[in-house]
């Protein structure tokens, strides 16, 4: 598979691990959007959150715990984004959950 976050999950590719459990990994983003930027991506590939979902129901919850630990530090709150599909602005076909904060998020987002 030429998955650019499986190739990272598997060691292949370096990335900054910032934490990780039994069903994801979080890792720093390359080109971060806010001061807290942090991917959540499932150790298991699935192409997008649907699909993850069908193969893995319980998966979400350990996915949703993990960004949960980096959103939670940002003192004003903090965003969650999980683009899907072209429309939904998904450019990495793999599941993965944008953690954002340190700063005021916009409404909407774009």
């Amino acid at each position: 598979m030429n998955c650019i976050f499986c190739k990272i999950v598997a060691g292949e590719i370096p990335a900054t691990i910032v934490g990780e459990n039994d069903e994801a990994i979080a890792i720093a983003d390359l080109n971060p959007m806010a001061p807290t930027h942090v991917l959540v991506l499932p150790r298991r590939h699935a192409p997008n959150l649907a699909v993850y979902r069908r193969e893995r129901p319980g998966g979400l919850d350990a996915i949703f715990a993990l960004a949960s630990e980096f959103g939670e530090g940002c003192e004003n709150g903090y965003r969650f984004v999980v683009n899907t599909g072209p429309d939904g602005g998904q450019t990495v076909d793999h599941l993965h959950v944008h953690v954002l904060g340190g700063r005021a998020m916009q409404w909407p987002p774009g």
